[in-house]
């Protein structure tokens, strides 16, 4: 996985395709999708706090919309809100190259608390 830009609260993360990743049926393991989706929330997080070592996953829920195209897959994750302690944050995956969303992902980080 590799970031191709990270902003604040928003993040566009690319998974470059591997035969390994694929399953049964010659499409990619949901395993995949689940992993690019938490990387792309993650790094929303710290494009608008910086760095949060502890900052770790409280929720993952992805619905999977249809099979992605062979190739590298792009998640672009935004942040619906960062509060103290809880970041919600939004996940399109799409094929590169096409519009398409083949899966849709939402989930809460949990922050730590930060001692004043």
């Amino acid at each position: 996985m590799r970031a191709q830009s990270v902003g604040d609260g928003e993040a566009v993360i690319r998974l470059e395709f591997a035969e390994e990743m694929l399953r049964p049926g010659g499409t990619v393991a949901g395993p995949f999708l689940m992993a690019l989706a938490d990387a792309a929330m993650y790094a929303a997080v710290m494009g608008k706090l910086g760095i949060v070592k502890m900052a770790v996953t409280s929720n993952l829920n992805i619905n999977f919309l249809q099979r992605p195209n062979p190739g590298a897959l792009l998640a672009e994750a935004r942040a619906l809100k960062i509060g103290k302690r809880l970041a919600m944050l939004d996940v399109i995956i799409c094929s590169e190259g096409y519009d398409e969303p083949v899966a849709h992902a939402t989930g809460t980080y949990s922050l730590p608390k930060i001692n004043s």
